[in-house]
């Protein structure tokens, strides 16, 4: 809002010169830039403005941004507005203004933060979506955060967003585990086995495979291929279970849970195919059907049906993908494991093909997690064998933490979670640091309600007692809390959202630290209270974007 209104102004200025004379290029440029100087002695926004304008002017960038700053009209925006440097114009803002972002955050309560920027569009976020062939682990777990934080930071800025998970319920690793199941319910009834290599070694297995027996008995008298099909589906049946248990622990819903196996049981990978048949975008070779993804930016071509007849698992992909979009979404997010990077340019190039455009498919690579305890590199699997299941962490860190620490990075970046950090209740952990200002702006009313003091409106207190620096930082940083989140959605980066809260948070507790809120002169204490329960509003909301709670007592 606070951008906007600095736009305007420059943008009367500008058609201010065009009318005088003083500038001649009527050039109006489609957005406005404006950045956060990284030295608040620089003002509060600047814009390089003028520098685009030379190419058009004629005239050094310098010389412009004078002559756009002589007809800016200084009204109750500005406090100062100076060029700087080979032509950027800094601006100051004043005062009194800030009052206006203390008013809009009260009035916008839980909303205060929320734009239209996406203006309704359809997006979907589909993430998670683990083969259902065992529990969900710590890497899941960090694509499971990052992409509900984004579904939650999308609706806030005006999109139309649905989450899904995609159940990789088909193929060969959905077989591979009912045969892992069926082979331990023999050993279990006495069978002596040779294990095969490719199958799920894990405990898990076994727990499955003794549940199975419990439930169904000794699958006797059916052939082997039937038996293994019921081990399967009961397999998947159970982990399916488990995960949606696991993600109801971390927080995590999903509208809708999109099945593999339907695809195929509604005959959509064949009719899709043949679609991308009907545009000529597949041809026959060596007794396989191919994709021509070369023709828009692959680097080879893909195999859709392999020479047995067998489709691909690429195949399914590009049904799942291409339904998604006659579903009526306008953009597709998906959140993928680093490991399918080479995936993106022929799922990319095969919506090219079919006429739909690239940027319309956006995937976010999830990178490892390395846990560590104490700064140690850390293993504690139990029932799931060779891996950290997402349950062990959420048990011993809790979920708040455990999101908290998902989202401290960019996901394309590594992680190092350290377990004992995210359990200390100190200012060493990002997470209790952030939350505790929270919990110290309640701390401070309910000494006030002690006192007898209560909570002021806009009428009560009069904003020219904010004197300090401190409480004019905190303002500007309150300011700021749209712009993160319209930041965060449009560039698909939630860890933003957990940048602003930190650099709030330590904000909040350094003027704690330097300044009582409640004190002797009433009409200051009000003022006070007035600004750290507009901190309250922005820390509640910030933290629930993220799916974070924030607690009122620590």
């Amino acid at each position: 809002m606070i951008k906007e209104d600095i736009r305007s102004a420059i943008r009367e200025a500008l058609e201010n010169c065009y009318q005088q004379g003083t500038l001649s290029s009527g050039e109006f440029p489609a957005e406005i830039q404006l950045e956060v100087p990284k030295s608040q002695d620089h003002g509060d926004y600047a814009t390089n403005l003028a520098m685009m304008l030379a190419r058009f002017e004629g005239k050094s960038p310098r010389q412009i941004a004078d002559t756009l700053v002589a007809s800016l009209r200084i009204s109750n925006l500005f406090a100062a507005v100076e060029v700087a440097g080979p032509g950027f114009i800094n601006f100051r803002l004043a005062v009194g203004y800030w009052a206006t972002t203390l008013q809009r955050i009260y009035d916008g309560q839980e909303r205060f933060g929320r734009s239209p920027a996406g203006r309704g569009v359809r997006v979907q976020v589909e993430f998670v979506s683990a083969n259902p062939t065992g529990p969900l682990h710590i890497g899941h777990g960090r694509g499971a955060v990052v992409g509900d934080a984004l579904a939650s930071i999308l609706d806030a800025a005006g999109f139309d967003v649905q989450r899904e998970y995609y159940i990789n319920d088909a193929g060969n690793q959905v077989q591979t585990l009912g045969r892992s199941i069926f082979l331990r319910l023999r050993e279990l009834q006495g069978e002596t086995i040779d294990f095969p290599e490719d199958g799920y070694q894990a405990p898990y297995i076994i727990e499955l495979a003794t549940r199975l027996l419990q439930e169904q008995g000794e699958l006797e008298g059916i052939a082997e291929e039937e038996a293994i099909s019921r081990c399967a589906r009961f397999g998947v049946q159970q982990i399916l279970g488990w995960i949606g248990a696991d993600l109801e622990a971390f927080g995590i819903r999903f509208d809708n849970w999109y099945s593999e196996q339907s695809l195929y049981d509604r005959n959509m990978v064949e009719q899709e195919l043949a679609r991308l048949a009907d545009k000529e975008l597949t041809y026959q070779e060596d007794g396989a059907l191919w994709l021509r993804t070369t023709d828009f930016g692959d680097d080879k071509n893909r195999v859709l049906i392999k020479s047995d007849g067998s489709y691909t698992y690429f195949a399914s992909d590009v049904a799942y993908h291409l339904e998604k979009f006659d579903r009526g979404f306008d953009r597709v997010i998906d959140v993928w494991g680093a490991d399918h990077h080479g995936y993106i340019p022929r799922m990319k190039a095969m919506l090219k093909g079919f006429g739909l455009p690239a940027e319309a498919l956006e995937v976010l690579l999830i990178q490892m997690v390395n846990l560590l305890r104490d700064g140690q590199p850390f293993v504690m699997g139990k029932r799931s064998g060779n891996f950290i299941t997402l349950r062990e962490v959420i048990d011993e860190v809790g979920r708040d933490a455990c999101r908290f620490f998902f989202l401290m990075r960019r996901c394309d970046s590594q992680l190092d979670f350290d377990l004992e950090l995210a359990k200390q209740n100190s200012s060493d952990n990002p997470v209790y640091y952030v939350q505790y200002a929270h919990a110290r702006i309640c701390s401070i009313n309910r000494n006030a309600a002690e006192l007898g003091i209560e909570q002021p409106s806009i009428h009560q207190f009069d904003f020219n007692l904010l004197t300090l620096d401190e409480e004019i930082a905190l303002i500007r940083q309150l300011s700021r809390f749209p712009e993160a989140v319209e930041g965060a959605a449009l560039h698909y980066e939630p860890h933003r959202v957990v940048f602003y809260l930190q650099d709030l948070a330590a904000l909040l507790h350094s003027y704690y630290n330097r300044h009582r809120v409640l004190i002797d002169e009433v009409p200051v204490t009000y003022a006070r209270l007035y600004l750290v329960n507009a901190v309250r509003i922005v820390l509640a909301n910030a933290l629930s974007l993220l799916g974070v709670s924030a607690p009122e007592k620590m």
